[in-house]
């Protein structure tokens, strides 16, 4: 079993290990709890592996926090909008779909919470046509309704003093993974995962919720109505 960065730091201490070897140590500690899977394993692998893997990380955790600047969350998208995520990667990833809409069952689980912040930029991404698009926002807003989801936007004419650099997933207060073009990196270093609970906080300041979320949600699905037309 692979020791935690917090297990280590309180063994060194213990033992009063000289500071240079502690630190060495502690630097190594780190990079163990830290992983990385680029694309090209989970396309070896098959990303149907990747929805397994995520569904066991979901069913671990009482509060899931997405944090999405660019794109929604496979737990948000309806079909469509799960294929066409998927379809610029090469191959055949029905499999994928079909694990990555069941792991949506979780969302009606009362016994766990789901905070979603998402920017007006994510919500607005036409990642399919415009009456696809249309259906997709509907999705979003009756899924805020659910007692046990938290959905926020921040709207683009909101002044945020910080940059959405990428999309990060927190699990309780375990785990961090955090997405880029090139892969996923999992942190279990207890700091990293403090920042990023201190990430999210700071971005959920500058959402709004509930009927004002619901309300922009309307406002975009409209848009993309109108342009269906």
């Amino acid at each position: 079993m692979l020791a935690s960065v917090t297990d280590v730091e309180r063994i060194l201490t213990a033992l009063g290990a000289r500071q240079d070897l502690t630190d060495g140590l502690m630097s190594l500690a780190r990079l163990a709890n830290t992983d990385f899977e680029n694309v090209r394993s989970s396309l070896k692998r098959g990303l149907h592996q990747k929805q397994r893997e995520l569904a066991a990380l979901e069913a671990d955790a009482a509060h899931i926090r997405f944090f999405l600047p660019t794109m929604l969350s496979g737990l948000l998208q309806t079909p469509e909008y799960a294929r066409a995520s998927l379809g610029v990667f090469p191959g055949d990833h029905s499999q994928a779909i079909t694990k990555r809409l069941d792991r949506q069952a979780t969302l009606y689980n009362r016994a766990k919470r789901f905070t979603f912040i998402l920017t007006e930029a994510a919500v607005r991404w036409q990642l399919v046509e415009a009456a696809v698009m249309a259906v997709q926002l509907g999705r979003l807003s009756s899924l805020s309704e659910l007692p046990n989801i938290r959905l926020g936007i921040i709207p683009l004419e909101t002044c945020v003093p910080d940059g959405p650099l990428n999309t990060f997933t927190v699990y309780d207060d375990r785990i961090a993974t955090a997405e880029t073009f090139g892969g996923v990196i999992m942190m279990r270093d207890p700091r990293d995962v403090a920042y990023h609970l201190e990430l999210f906080a700071f971005f959920e300041r500058y959402a709004v919720f509930d009927d004002e979320a619901r309300k922009l949600l309307e406002q975009y699905t409209q848009i993309f109505r109108q342009a269906s037309l």
